[in-house]
């Protein structure tokens, strides 16, 4: 392995360093989730006024209902997540994986591969009991669900499918970059990842989700019209309309663009469509084309970029440090007949979302600024009372709480709180 002599790491002291920063991690997570749980439960049995004309306390309180359900299986998750996490890394289980595999004397790419696909499948296999609860019980029991176990046995063995035939060849390539490009490995690996970041932004509609979704046409023609005129007016093109059969799998509604330059197309749910007027449908468009005026799009995806080059420069680096395996329980493979990429790989995407997740809220922020923004274009381009009644029919069909706890809310929303967006519709 390469060396950086301007800087060693300390096994010992990364170790304390990632456990100190996993357990306040945890800490902050109970302490947001009980917030949220106390918060809501509080307001369960009165509507707020601001939608106390619209919104019934039947669906106030299943909204609540639903989120206090969701956080509360949060914690457990929560809890079982970081005990995984620390099996994996302090406790020795990459380690106990990565040396069975590695007596089987393979070659050193089929060896790679195989510890990332074992390790794919094990945590997918950890996870299968919460996923199976989630949709089975939770969604079940609040009318969500629409998934039958069929459905979801094509899905997953789908998913399975994909993921093994384009994850791998990706993988293979990125670690033959590991090992053939020399010290600067990790700017050849960024090139890859990037072309193929947006190969699959090119290939999604028309490849990928049709294999888990029907697509047709939108056959409305007074609703085409009245989107084609809004996209005329905002400048925007795509080369389709299109309705997706979101409600074999759960009731919740969405609307969104996929594909990239002239491949874009406007996907609208079903159940979308099922339950807002024409009118209503235009103000949730002109909202989601706010984000192209603003290049919030673009934005994000070159914030992407960046902090996935600045994520390879630094996998650069940590991958030739000895002290970054033994500091995580994995012994480096120190003879040289084997490489040691995929163990750090694996050991990055471990790690990192450990100290990612204390810049959480200024994601938020920046997310939820981008969505005043434009619900502000959508206001100008269509009618704010339709996409506020939009927004209140969406919120109860989707059962999102509208009296999350603020600190909670500042902290993991995407989107503002429904009393705060609709105030700014208001206002325009």
């Amino acid at each position: 392995m390469p060396s950086a002599n301007f800087l060693v790491l300390n096994p010992t002291v990364l170790s304390y360093v990632f456990a100190a920063a996993l357990l306040l991690s945890l800490l902050i997570k109970f302490w947001l989730n009980g917030r949220q749980v106390r918060h809501v439960m509080r307001h369960r049995d009165t509507v707020p006024a601001a939608f106390a004309a619209t919104v019934p306390l039947a669906a106030h309180q299943k909204a609540a209902d639903y989120t206090v359900a969701r956080a509360r299986f949060g914690l457990l998750s929560l809890a079982f997540n970081a005990a995984v996490l620390l099996g994996w890394t302090l406790l020795g289980g990459l380690d106990l994986l990565n040396s069975a595999l590695h007596g089987l004397g393979w070659s050193p790419m089929a060896y790679q591969l195989s510890l990332l696909a074992a390790f794919a499948l094990i945590g997918g296999l950890l996870d299968l009991p919460f996923e199976l609860y989630s949709t089975f019980r939770i969604e079940q029991r609040f009318g969500f669900n629409r998934m039958t176990w069929k459905l979801y046995l094509a899905d997953s063995l789908k998913g399975l499918a994909v993921g093994a035939l384009i994850g791998l060849p990706i993988a293979a390539l990125i670690l033959w970059l590991m090992g053939a490009a020399g010290p600067y490995w990790w700017a050849w690996a960024w090139g890859a990842w990037m072309g193929f970041n947006l190969l699959i932004l090119v290939l999604y509609p028309t490849v990928i989700a049709p294999l888990f979704n029907k697509f047709e046409p939108l056959a409305d023609e007074s609703l085409k019209q009245r989107v084609q005129g809004l996209m005329a007016r905002c400048g925007f093109a795509a080369k389709g309309l299109f309705v997706m059969d979101g409600s074999r799998r759960s009731a919740h509604g969405n609307a969104y663009f996929t594909g990239i330059g002239a491949a874009k197309r406007v996907v609208f749910f079903d159940t979308l469509l099922a339950r807002l007027n024409g009118a209503e449908v235009e103000a949730v468009l002109a909202h989601e084309l706010g984000h192209f005026k603003h290049k919030h799009v673009l934005k994000r995806m070159l914030t992407m970029f960046a902090l996935s080059l600045a994520a390879f420069a630094l996998l650069g680096w940590l991958s030739a440090q000895p002290g970054f395996y033994l500091a995580f329980g994995v012994q480096p493979n120190l003879d040289g007949r084997l490489p040691n990429d995929a163990l750090a790989l694996l050991l990055f995407l471990l790690v990192l979302p450990v100290f990612g997740f204390f810049f959480t809220p200024l994601g938020s922020l920046l997310s939820r600024r981008d969505e005043f923004q434009a619900d502000a274009y959508a206001c100008a381009q269509a009618s704010g009372a339709d996409l506020a009644s939009a927004l209140l029919k969406l919120h109860e069909d989707n059962a999102g709480t509208l009296t999350p706890d603020p600190v909670y809310a500042r902290f993991y929303y995407s989107h503002p709180p429904a009393s705060e967006r609709l105030a700014a519709i208001a206002a325009h």
